[in-house]
């Protein structure tokens, strides 16, 4: 019985994989370009202030515009004035702040 398990287990594991990858898609640069130019999303910069201003004095690390949920989203990773990482997505309409979390 716990061959049977562990192989469930494992096809549940495979297939929770496969359902967060459609969820989050990365935009290549060619697609933001053109949702630039269309309005759809702003660009990064004029979205950065209310997460700098959360983290003064902090630095950027990396920036990917992706669609999660049918939502674009940038998400990015900033290094703190006091040495964390933080992982924070915005959203690309309007600049909220949807998720902010400390990478391990």
């Amino acid at each position: 019985m716990k061959p049977v398990l562990r192989r469930s287990g494992a096809a549940l594991l495979a297939l929770s994989l496969t359902v967060l990858n459609v969820q989050a898609r990365d935009l290549d640069h060619d697609e933001a370009l053109r949702l630039r130019q269309e309005g759809v999303i702003h660009p990064l910069e004029s979205l950065m202030a209310p997460a700098m201003g959360r983290y003064p004095g902090a630095e950027l690390l990396e920036a990917e515009l992706e669609e999660e949920d049918d939502v674009l989203v940038y998400e990015i990773e900033l290094l703190t004035a006091d040495g964390s990482v933080r992982e924070l997505e915005l959203d690309a309409r309007d600049g909220r702040i949807l998720k902010d979390e400390l990478e391990d």
